[in-house]
């Protein structure tokens, strides 16, 4: 391939390149000839989580004291690591590390009391623990106020009944971070909610079965129980009844990871479709060579730059401390419709082979089908802009 999709952008540093480095060599070396057999049997061991912890790449977000990298407003780290992640298809792995690095650790270091912090976030840099959050219920998605999930006061201790599904590191999770209602008054609303750290081995805590998903085979997504789980009153995140506002503080963040993997995996399914038509034959010449195939690749590269080139602006919106809610759900919606939209074109090109799940594209096209769904929906995040245009003239 002549053209390098993946020139380096303006954000990138040379200390970025050198962890991008690290990032491929670890792939290389302990994740990219199991991607197959992890999605054959359905789940990723535990071996690669702490073997990237001793390699640093879980935790470079996370403050120095307590074992990260200190890159806690430099996004560009992690668009690095799952640009690598892209280029070799290891999107389950990618998914999992994405939702514990960008997603929970966050909530960890940014709420938790230096007690906590001490306690749980040098284990989540390490890998020895591997985190999750539970917010969405089997009756209950994108509605955050319809959560039934209950914790009760019973002296120093929480008592949890509940149930959450869709869970991603839902079996492996070492500490869930739970969403609650604490507070059973309706008027209370966004008030009636906190946050619960609950760890392995909590006395009621069950997990269910990791769940069938027809893409991100091997990712780890579980259904969660809670049958009067106690929950001691030092595992509560922040304060009691602000779990609504934590979550909407964090959640820019988790979807402006979700569009940052979104533009990664269309770049490598755009790369591994360019290698295909220009070296697979028919009728004696290229594919590459049809004028179809020229304009469907013209297209795709011109909707990806500039579907990028927002995304790497907010990007950089956020390591000011200036990325809105409202800006990463224009960033989500718009990358993930791209992502699959461009995807589906790449297996058109590719023909019959682009339907066998030996090829990368294969695997993408199943992988790529549920970004659009979790984080927030194409349509929540299109409600949340037409809210902000709308609803304030």
């Amino acid at each position: 391939m002549s053209k390098d999709l993946w020139a380096r952008r303006p954000f990138f540093t040379g200390d970025h390149e050198a962890f991008r480095a690290s990032v491929a060599e670890f792939l290389t070396r302990h994740v990219t000839a199991h991607v197959e057999p992890w999605d054959r049997a359905g789940i990723i061991p535990r071996e690669p989580w702490l073997e990237a912890g001793r390699q640093g790449l879980l935790g470079v977000n996370a403050p120095e004291e307590y074992g990260g990298g200190g890159a806690i407003r430099d996004f560009g780290f992690r668009c690095a690591m799952m640009e690598e992640f892209a280029k070799v298809g290891a999107t389950s792995l990618g998914s999992g590390f994405s939702a514990h690095a960008d997603i929970v650790l966050p909530y960890f270091f940014d709420l938790a009391t230096p007690e906590q912090a001490g306690r749980w976030v040098p284990a989540l840099c390490s890998g020895e623990k591997i985190g999750a959050i539970a917010m969405t219920e089997p009756g209950t998605g994108s509605d955050l106020q319809g959560i039934r999930t209950t914790a009760r006061r019973d002296g120093d201790d929480w008592v949890l009944n509940g149930a959450k599904t869709f869970i991603t590191n839902g079996i492996h999770s070492d500490l869930v971070i739970v969403v609650a209602r604490t507070d059973p008054d309706p008027g209370t609303r966004s008030h009636a909610f906190s946050l619960l750290v609950v760890e392995r081995g909590t006395p009621g805590f069950e997990r269910g079965r990791k769940l069938d998903k027809i893409g991100l085979r091997s990712q780890d997504t579980a259904e969660l129980f809670f049958h009067d789980a106690v929950v001691p009153a030092g595992n509560v995140l922040g304060e009691v009844g602000h779990g609504l506002p934590y979550l909407m503080s964090h959640l820019p963040l988790e979807r402006l990871g979700i569009a940052v993997a979104a533009c990664a995996g269309a770049r490598a399914a755009l790369g591994w479709t360019i290698d295909h038509v220009t070296q697979r034959q028919a009728f004696g010449r290229p594919i590459a060579a049809f004028q179809n195939t020229r304009f469907a690749v013209a297209e795709m590269l011109t909707e990806l730059e500039v579907s990028q080139t927002y995304v790497d602006d907010a990007v950089l919106r956020f390591n000011r401390g200036e990325l809105s809610a409202v800006d990463a759900a224009k960033a989500k919606w718009w990358a993930t419709e791209m992502h699959k939209r461009l995807v589906d074109r790449c297996v058109q090109l590719f023909g019959g082979y682009g339907y066998m799940q030996e090829y990368p594209i294969a695997r993408a096209f199943a992988d790529t089908r549920v970004t659009t769904i979790y984080g927030g929906t194409t349509e929540i995040m299109k409600h949340i802009i037409a809210r902000d245009v709308l609803e304030t003239r």
